[in-house]
């Protein structure tokens, strides 16, 4: 998934440095509304397929949320520091981490508010954030907990980064990392969308 995320990436510098029209890409660029609606989707599918879920949250209640509070406070308060570090606005560094790994979503939407520049950014930020999470879990579920391995997957901890979960970590931590994958991607729109009110 990570050598397929890359080679797309390298293959969409690559279009775009050629300067050509293809019909084929400009349409799938002027509809980008409706991938996104369609991304939205196949997530709702990805988290009905999750038997035992609804078990689960019963049985911890307002505890499950701890997790991707956590999470999501984390990556606000990253996005904080680098946008003093960058000297960047404060909106922009925050929103660019808002996206909590989801690149698709998180590049095309901040594109949207802000320009193809910061959209960009956003888009390598949480694609750099997802790759990175491949080869911490590994060294986290070592080193420290089987809970802190969900923290750097963020808004993926429920699909692509979930293989690793499951090898990693145990059973429970599994349907944690769920619960937080759920949370955290219902959170990633509107946490983006606040940063830039109209």
């Amino acid at each position: 998934m990570v050598i397929l995320a890359i080679a797309a990436l390298l293959a969409g510098i690559f279009y775009g440095m050629l300067d050509g029209a293809n019909p084929i890409i400009s349409g799938i660029a002027s509809h980008s509304d409706l991938i996104l609606i369609l991304l939205m989707i196949s997530v709702g599918i990805s988290v009905g397929t999750h038997h035992g879920l609804l078990q689960k949250i019963r049985e911890y209640h307002v505890k499950i949320l701890l997790i991707p509070a956590g999470v999501i406070v984390g990556s606000l308060l990253g996005g904080v520091v680098c946008s003093l570090l960058l000297r960047l606005p404060l909106n922009q560094g925050i929103s660019v981490a808002s996206g909590m790994g989801w690149y698709s979503l998180s590049g095309v939407t901040i594109s949207n508010f802000a320009g193809a520049e910061l959209g960009s950014i956003a888009f390598l930020s949480n694609l750099m954030r997802e790759i990175f999470s491949f080869f911490s879990i590994p060294l986290i579920a070592k080193y420290f907990n089987a809970y802190s391995c969900i923290a750097p997957a963020g808004a993926t901890s429920e699909d692509t980064t979930l293989p690793m979960m499951i090898r990693y970590t145990n059973e429970e931590t599994v349907v944690l990392s769920v619960i937080n994958g759920i949370v955290c991607s219902a959170a990633v729109p509107i946490l983006i969308s606040l940063c830039y009110p109209r």
